[in-house]
């Protein structure tokens, strides 16, 4: 999820576990130790686009993190803090970091809760930035915020914001299911035969849904809104995996190619290969889109080793997509 949204939550946790002992730090240091997770981006300077990748909501994201760092940072705290308690300031660090990745988890990129196992937990039943989600949850962490740590109504605020906000997340999964539904009904209706199929809602919303659609030879993509009157309309997007050639036996291509589940496409445009990550979709709502959020250039050096170089997003391209997208949540 976003920062912000991560600061909101890890504020919530933190005020429920020390709330009561120590007022609106504990919001504070919630917020602090509610973004650490994410440090891991700061991989990106270090090394190359593939391992940052790989890196990115790994270890950082995981239970055994969540438990090794817990009472190193309950320790470090105690060294300043008056309030000295070990044992409270271990639970309240674990539950801050630990809820970081159970929501992120709940997003399309997903988390490695469970490292080292290679499993990546990916429920993709929210967006990165929700603002039903994050809103609401904000404007009952600042009521809490300005009562006395000893009221209950702080208690209750609190409560209810992590209550709402939970809610909301389970609605989204039987809006998930819903949509799932729909799309295979609709596949049917259309005598699509396919592979495999993967559901997500698209940016700032749970009303319109997207389904990546794996077929013999391409990947169809689709949307649809529950305010929709009209069939699904899917675009089709040739896999094209063959144009990879003996780079497809690389390790790092191997690599690039399971961390983006089987997702992906390959075109070629001026002797430039590029690689497509279908799973986040493209940046406009228009049929056959190819400007995907994650398009990645192959150069390959004089000793044949591939490097994936991100290309650059238009912030016209942001600006169009939410126009086209609140027309399509209103229906096809």
């Amino acid at each position: 999820m976003d920062s912000l949204t991560q600061i909101v939550l890890g504020a919530a946790i933190g005020e429920a576990v020390l709330g009561r002992k120590i007022g609106n730090k504990a919001m504070l240091y919630g917020a602090i130790a509610g973004t650490i997770p994410d440090l891991d981006v700061l991989s990106a300077f270090f090394t190359d686009k593939v391992t940052a990748l790989e890196i990115h909501r790994g270890v950082t994201h995981s239970i055994f993190f969540s438990v090794l760092f817990a009472p190193i940072f309950a320790f470090l705290v105690t060294r300043y803090e008056k309030y000295k308690n070990l044992k409270n300031w271990s639970w309240f660090f674990f539950w801050t970091f630990i809820t970081h990745p159970i929501l992120d988890a709940q997003t399309t990129w997903g988390t490695q809760l469970f490292w080292p196992l290679d499993i990546r937990l990916a429920f993709k039943n929210i967006f990165v930035v929700d603002p039903l989600y994050t809103v609401p949850f904000l404007i009952f962490l600042i009521l809490a915020m300005r009562q006395k740590k000893e009221s209950k109504k702080r208690r209750f605020y609190n409560n209810w914001g992590l209550l709402i906000s939970s809610s909301y997340l389970i609605l989204a999964l039987v809006l998930k299911g819903i949509s799932y539904q729909t799309f295979t009904k609709e596949l049917s209706a259309q005598n699509i035969i396919y592979k495999d199929i993967e559901t997500k809602p698209t940016p700032l919303n749970t009303i319109l849904w997207t389904a990546n659609v794996e077929t013999e030879k391409a990947f169809l993509i689709g949307h649809s809104s529950f305010l929709d009157k009209n069939p699904i309309a899917f675009s089709s997007y040739p896999k094209n995996h063959e144009l990879l050639g003996d780079l497809a036996k690389h390790p790092k291509v191997k690599r690039m190619i399971a961390i983006s589940k089987g997702w992906y496409t390959i075109n070629k445009k001026d002797d430039i290969l590029y690689f497509n990550d279908l799973r986040f979709g493209a940046l406009s709502m228009q049929p056959n889109a190819e400007n995907f959020v994650f398009k990645y250039k192959i150069e390959v050096d004089a000793n044949g080793t591939p490097f994936f170089i991100e290309e650059p997003k238009e912030k016209s391209d942001g600006k169009k997509l939410l126009s086209e997208l609140w027309e399509r949540v209103k229906g096809n």
